[in-house]
Formats: structure tokens, C-alpha cells, sequence
């Protein structure tokens, strides 16, 4: 039995459920290889009969679900009530620290906070402008704003500019410092709202639904032992009360010549002055700062203070852990407003960063500070490689500079910029950062300069390069599960070292390699849709046997079509013959069908035979039981 619905169809069969996807991908390509239009419903209950009853015989039938009519003036509805939004998001939190997990290091209580509360804030867009909650739903719904708080240099910036790029929202980012500078009219705070319009290709209803980020938020707080009004910091928080939970900014302004332009060509081509403004609504507002005096807020307030002998002495805590116990009230005795604070309900505390962190970091084959390098050497055709204890020790000069992941780009710069400068003049193009060359980088420089000590940088560049395979293939294998949900394609060893090749090579972040791996598989696959295009033969290549038609490929230089015409000339004429007497039409292919097809096809033709004429055998000696019985049923009773 199938089920038809708007999204999707379900296949239920005596024997259970049968997957359909690929029936339903091999159905759409036969349309659009007849070149037919979009039928109508009960054109595609009569065409998906007629396709799987040849395929499934009488065990199928198609049923199709009672629909409702649908009120005329909902079209109206929609379209008045603003529930049509530009976004389509479904991503779970979960998936979304996954993603997360393959850039930052640590901080997993942040990414777990961010990821649920973003991902809450768009699921809950989609909720309501699906269900139209807002017509049957309560007033004064509360956005998830959030403020970040931690140490400069531990991922605050980056990992909002990774969640908004995952999800494709508009994202802006404002400095706060800015806006003390300017006073406390707030024209720059709404400034940020129409940068959105600008990332949106000036798109109002998809800019209505970004991302506002303004970092060094501390910078407005109210000053410590300030007395009397603060306008130029308390000005600035209250310019942003109404845009974080929601007002109308106008694109027009004064000091703006661009919305001023705008303007005057909109009026030239209609004639009309149009209103155009931005409802901040549904976008999201997170702030972000050091905080650097608000543990001793913390500690003030939590620590129980006697006198005498019996005083009760705190236990000295990091300041990661006493920032984990920031109240609201911490952060007004900080300089906020309590109103300001209110349009913050998500706060995420970040951990500053150890030695082993910035290791990890550089480490990590997704980290841009050592991609970076490696593109901007091999702009002048240097393939450049970083040794583990070369990157220990830059991770150590890092940790001592304080500045969290800020001072890895410093160090890496000040190590490596002689060789910048000299090597791209020379004939080196393979340069290997050892321990040694981070230590006395004019020594080694001066050295191969001169010509001295090549075969040993050939050496060492060779052994850090395997080392790099290596570690790059056992991340792989650790992170297989979820790569492989992420790029809908299953990570076996073979496409492991061929990602592996591909991130050697080419300056990519493995998620780009393993994209390009993933291009070549769907091409293969589309052979079985071909296949059953031409011979309506539906066959399945096994995972073994894709990876099989990759290395041929890729050995003898062979293209899709070279490929699919050999499959046809082995398989064809066996897999129709066993149509013909035996009814089956779905056949799986491994590795061993395709280096061995006569074998093959002689096997599953003798069992497919023997099997079947086992089921006749079954049927008949049940038809032969069914009308004996129906005989002594039929005798007269003596």
C-alpha cells in the first residue's frame, strides 16, 4: 500500500516496508525524460500504480488520503498576515554543534547554549509561520537573545560567524565602542539594523531575519564608582532596548547618503515615495565582552566574609567557574541598565584557553590561522608544512602572550615572515616548520639560501607530510558518523584516503574535500538511474562496488559514460533474462559482480531459478490442499 501526501510517499507491503526513494528519484527522471508537465494528483496515483505494479506486482496498491477542501481566502490569509518567510530552517541543535565541534576547541558549554537557543529562535519563526501561531498563540513571545561573556581571543567572533554562515542568515557585526564615541541618540545602533538590508542584497523580508553581533559590549557599561549621568554609555544601551525586542527602522535617514539615493531612484521609477522599513522582530541580538571586573562582582557577592578566627574563607575558584555564576544583578552592579539586561534571557559563559587548547587549535586540520599560511605560501607555488613540535612550541609563545587564539596569528607571523620575504626569490617549494626553523628562523634561512642542508629539508618535509596523512586519516575515521550524516555519503576506507589526497593537494577545510569526494559519488550513482532509464533494470551498486568504479576511473582514466556502457554490456542481457523467468527486477551489484559478471550472473540466475521454482512448488501444493479441502467440504453428510 502507498500513501500519498504533499511531502512525501510511504510504501507498506505484507512483508514490510519497502524503501522507495530511489523508485520515487527513478519515477522523476522518467518524467522528465517524456518531457511532461507536472501532472496532477490522480495522474500521479495512476502513473506510480502503473510503474511499481510492473516492478511489485499485485502486492502494491496505491491509496490515496482523504484531503480536506482548503479555504479560498487562505492564499489572501498568507500573504496579509506575513507568515511566508524567506528562510527555511529545520537544522537541530545537536547537528548544529556537530558542526561546531569540527572548528572550536572546547567550549562546549557555549557551543551547546548557542547552538539550542539559535536554533530554538528560527525553528520557532518556521513553527509559527507554518501554524500561524501568532493568530491562536499569546502576545509578548520572548526572543532569545544572548549575551557572551569570556576572555578575549577564545572564539566568541568566530563562532557566531560559523553558526550564521551554517544556517545562511544575514549576519552584521558592530563594535560597541563605536557607539559610545557617537553619543546616545542611537542612530549608529539602528545603523546595524540596515547593514542587514545591505548583506541581504537589500532584501527586507530576509534581512528581517538575521543576525545583529555587537562585540566589547563591557565598553558601555556605566564607569565603576561613576556618579551622576553617564549619557555617552547609558544612552547608547537604552538606543538599543527597542530594536532587541521590537520596533520599525526606517532605511531612510538623514546622515545615510545611500538610503537617500535609494530613495530618490525609487521615486524616480515609480513616482511614489514608498515607507521602507526593517521589523526587528525576529532578528536575533547577541552581545559580547571580557567583562574583565565582573569576577570580583561575583566573588564579592558569593563569598561569605567574617571576622575572627571562625570567618568562613572562599576557596579560590578560576574565573571561568566564577563567571558560570553571573546573576543579572552582577552585571547592573557591573554598569547596566536592568532593562537592558532584560533583553538578554540567554547568557553563555566561554573558558579561556590553555596551552594544550592553542595546540589543539593549530592542530585541527580545519584551523584557518594554518590554512591561511598555507594559501598565502602557495601564492608564490610553496607547498609549506607545519611539524607537531613546531606548532607545541608557537602554541607556547602564544599561551604567554594572553591574548587567547589572537596570539597564535602574531606568533606565527613573527616566526615565520623571513621566509616569507626570501623564498618565494629562491628555488625552494617545499618547506618543512621544524622545531628548529621556529627557533633560529635566519640560521635555517641562511643555510638553504646557500644551498646547504637540502637533502634534509627534502627529508623533512617528507617525514612531516606523512605524519600529516596520518593524523589527518585518524581524524577522519573518529569523526566518520557524523561527516558522513553531514555530506549524506557513507565514509568508507577507500573515500577516506581519497578526502585524505584531495586536503593534501588542495588548501581546503576537509568539509570542501570531502564535498568533492561526495560530487564524484553522486555521479556513479546516477548510473543506476540511467540503467533503469534505458533497460528498466533497477539496479543497486553496493557501497564495494562504487569505490571499485572510482578506482578504475581513476587508474585507467575512464569517464562516466565508458563505465556505464560496460555495466550494460555485462549485465544487461542476464538481468532481462532473469526478469523474464523469474518476475525480480531489483539487483544488487558488488565488487565481486563487477570483476566477475559471467560467475556472477551464472550464480544468481541458478539460485533466483531455484527459488522461485520453490515458491511455485509451495503454491501449487497449496492450491492442491485448498481444493481438496474445498471436496470434503462439498460431500454429502452421510
Amino acid at each position: 500500500m502507498i500513501m500519498l501526501s504533499e511531502n512525501k510517499i510511504e510504501l507498506h507491503t505484507h512483508a514490510g516496508p519497502i524503501e522507495i526513494q530511489r523508485e520515487v528519484t527513478i519515477f522523476r527522471c522518467v518524467m522528465e525524460r517524456k518531457n511532461m508537465n507536472i501532472p496532477n494528483p490522480k495522474e500521479i496515483e495512476k502513473e506510480i500504480s502503473d510503474f511499481l505494479s510492473r516492478k511489485y506486482g499485485d502486492q502494491v496498491k496505491v491509496v490515496s488520503p482523504i484531503v480536506m477542501p482548503q479555504n479560498q481566502n487562505s492564499e489572501t490569509e498568507n500573504k496579509g498576515g506575513g507568515h511566508d518567510t524567506p528562510i527555511h530552517f529545520d537544522l537541530k541543535p545537536e547537528a548544529l554543534i556537530a558542526y561546531l565541534d569540527q572548528y572550536i576547541i572546547r567550549q562546549d558549554t557555549a557551543k551547546r547554549i548557542l547552538s539550542t537557543k539559535i536554533c530554538t529562535h528560527f525553528n520557532r519563526i518556521r513553527h509559527q509561520g507554518s501554524h500561524e501561531t501568532e493568530k491562536s498563540g499569546f502576545h509578548g513571545q520572548i526572543k532569545n537573545n544572548i549575551i557572551m561573556i569570556g576572555p578575549t581571543g577564545v572564539g566568541k567572533t568566530f563562532m557566531i560567524r560559523l553558526i550564521a554562515q551554517k544556517i545562511g542568515v544575514p549576519f552584521v557585526k558592530g563594535d560597541a565602542t563605536k557607539f559610545s564615541e557617537t553619543g546616545y541618540v542611537g542612530g549608529d545602533v539602528e545603523d546595524l539594523v540596515r547593514d542587514l538590508v545591505r548583506e541581504s542584497d537589500n532584501d527586507i523580508d530576509l534581512a528581517q531575519y538575521g543576525i545583529v553581533y555587537i562585540d566589547e559590549i563591557d565598553k558601555i557599561a556605566t564607569s565603576h564608582g561613576h556618579y551622576g549621568a553617564d549619557v555617552s554609555r547609558t544612552g547608547v544601551q537604552r538606543a538599543l532596548l527597542k530594536p532587541m525586542e521590537e520596533t520599525e527602522v526606517e532605511m531612510k535617514v538623514p546622515h545615510d547618503p545611500i538610503s537617500m539615493i535609494q530613495e530618490v531612484e525609487q521615486f524616480r521609477k515609480t513616482g511614489k515615495r514608498e515607507k521602507r522599513s526593517v521589523n526587528t522582530k525576529n532578528i536575533l541580538f547577541i552581545v559580547s565582552g571580557a567583562f574583565s571586573h565582573l569576577p570580583e562582582i561575583i566573588k564579592h557577592r558569593t563569598t561569605n566574609q567574617g571576622i575572627g578566627f571562625g570567618a568562613n574563607i572562599g576557596t579560590a575558584e578560576n574565573e571561568s567557574e566564577i563567571l558560570m555564576q553571573t546573576r543579572a544583578e552582577d552585571l547592573i552592579e557591573f554598569g547596566f541598565e536592568s532593562e537592558f539586561i532584560g533583553r538578554l534571557p540567554v547568557r553563555s559563559v566561554f573558558e579561556k584557553l590553555t596551552e594544550t587548547d592553542l595546540y589543539e587549535i593549530l592542530a585541527n586540520p580545519n584551523n584557518p590561522i594554518v590554512l591561511s599560511k598555507r594559501l598565502d605560501f602557495a601564492t608564490y607555488g610553496i607547498d609549506i608544512r607545519f611539524s607537531d613540535e613546531a606548532l607545541k612550541i608557537m602554541a607556547k609563545r602564544a599561551f604567554a602572550e594572553n591574548t587567547g587564539a589572537r596570539g597564535l596569528v602574531s606568533v606565527i607571523e613573527q616566526a615565520l615572515i623571513p621566509f616569507e620575504t626570501r623564498l618565494p626569490s629562491a628555488n625552494i617549494k617545499r618547506f618543512p616548520v621544524t622545531r628548529e626553523v621556529i627557533r633560529n628562523p635566519e640560521t635555517v634561512l641562511s643555510r638553504w639560501l646557500s644551498g646547504e642542508g637540502i637533502e634534509k629539508q627534502e627529508a623533512d618535509f617528507q617525514r612531516i607530510q606523512e605524519q600529516g596523512r596520518l593524523k589527518l586519516i585518524e581524524y577522519l575515521r573518529k569523526n566518520r558518523k557524523k561527516l558522513s550524516e553531514q555530506c549524506g555519503m557513507p565514509l568508507t576506507a577507500y573515500r577516506i584516503d581519497r578526502i585524505a589526497d584531495y586536503y593534501d593537494t588542495e588548501v581546503v577545510e576537509i568539509g570542501t574535500a570531502t564535498e568533492k569526494i561526495k560530487l564524484f559519488y553522486d555521479q556513479i550513482k546516477r548510473i543506476e538511474i540511467n540503467f533503469y532509464n534505458r533497460h528498466e533494470l533497477n539496479i543497486v551498486l553496493e557501497e564495494d562496488a562504487i569505490d571499485f568504479i572510482s578506482a578504475q576511473m581513476e587508474k585507467h582514466s575512464l569517464n562516466i559514460d565508458q563505465i556505464y556502457h560496460k555495466l550494460s554490456g555485462d549485465f544487461e542481457y542476464g538481468l532481462k533474462l532473469l526478469r523474464e523467468k523469474t518476475g525480480k527486477n531489483r539487483f544488487f551489484l558488488s565488487q565481486y559482480a563487477l570483476e566477475n559478471p559471467e560467475t556472477f550472473l551464472n550464480q544468481l540466475i541458478t539460485s533466483e531459478l531455484k527459488k522461485h521454482d520453490a515458491d511455485e512448488a509451495s503454491i501449487s501444493g497449496e492450491q492442491a490442499l485448498s481444493d481438496l479441502l474445498s471436496c470434503l467440504d462439498a460431500r454429502p453428510e452421510s
